[in-house]
């Protein structure tokens, strides 16, 4: 059983060493452990300080963003036959001693990806609206994916071989919502258990803003719900923009038996409108699940070339 520590890494040379120093190096269970830096486009010398500390790393040529970093870490991960992922911070936000909590639910054969759960009440160094912001995509992320996790945003989570083969992540921004939402609308079975967190050493660098915090995760949350339900979100849609224009034809029905229909003109027009625009977004919703059918069809076809892909160079690398 191989577990590899994939670490996203942008000009994070000076707080490297002690994440690396606080991870484990022997789990009940596993075999092998291997630490994997993603070098992101760093500009000081994030890639030489995780050599010499012994890790294996893969550097983007320029800076890609934190969601294309843990996609590459993924899939260097499953170039190098991991049975299990571990995702974790650069800045050792997260305490390495919680790792072997991480894994238990997937080695136990429980789940296919965990997240790791902060204790977000009694973190001092939150503000009130950060809370208050994880805590409402937390509960939107729910909504949206049919889990329950409380921590969304946390970037501390384990996967099996399997989840990673099957993980698309199309944002640019950040993984965190987007693999959980993806997880629950693809069955993959998620899991939390608490962990804890070390002191901060450096701000954020994705909470720079609360409004286009909010702006960004609300917009990750609307595209992935849309992409994988196309359809009930455009027939739900479609239906109350159509509904809406047959209360007003209705409306103007009613006044034009009452005889003063030519004051309501208005509402006819409006009406008519609602009523071709909301059976347009209806048309739209079946085309759209049709496409989200191909769609399925090419993530099947992906996910067997990466099994495939994966298992021959795993067979080239023995003796």
């Amino acid at each position: 059983m191989k577990l590899v520590i994939q670490i996203p890494c942008y000009n994070e040379a000076e707080h490297l060493p002690a994440t690396i120093a606080d991870l484990p190096k022997r789990i009940e269970g596993i075999d092998e452990i291997t630490v994997l830096v993603i070098d992101d486009g760093s500009e000081d010398d994030t890639s030489g300080v995780a050599r010499s500390l012994g890790a294996t790393v893969v550097r983007h040529t320029a800076n890609r963003g934190l969601a294309a970093a843990f996609m590459t870490g993924l899939q260097t991960a499953i170039e190098l036959d991991a049975d299990l992922i571990v995702n974790t911070d650069a800045d050792n936000q997260y305490k390495g001693a919680c790792i072997p909590e991480l894994v238990r639910p997937i080695l136990e054969k429980r789940a296919d990806m965990v997240v790791g759960v902060r204790p977000i009440t009694d973190i001092e160094h939150f503000s009130v609206a950060k809370k208050f912001l994880q805590r409402l995509g937390s509960a939107v992320v729910r909504l949206a994916s049919g889990t329950r996790v409380e921590d969304a945003p946390s970037g501390f989570r384990a996967l099996s071989r399997e989840a990673a083969l099957r993980i698309n992540v199309f944002s640019d921004y950040s993984y965190t919502l987007e693999t959980i939402i993806q997880s629950g609308l693809k069955n993959i079975v998620v899991v939390t258990v608490p962990v804890e967190v070390n002191p901060p050493t450096r701000p954020s660098r994705l909470f720079r803003s609360t409004t286009g915090y909010v702006l960004r995760s609300l917009t990750t949350i609307a595209r992935i719900f849309i992409l994988y339900r196309s359809f009930r979100f455009l027939a739900l849609t479609g239906g109350l923009i159509f509904g809406v224009g047959f209360v007003l034809g209705l409306r103007f029905l009613y006044y034009f038996i009452e005889g003063t229909g030519d004051g309501h003109i208005q509402s006819l027009l409006l009406g008519a409108v609602l009523l071709i625009a909301g059976f347009q977004t209806f048309l739209i919703g079946i085309i759209a699940d049709l496409i989200a059918a191909n769609r399925k069809m090419l993530e099947e076809i992906q996910y067997l070339q990466r099994k495939g892909s994966a298992r021959h160079e795993d067979s080239a690398s023995r003796p």
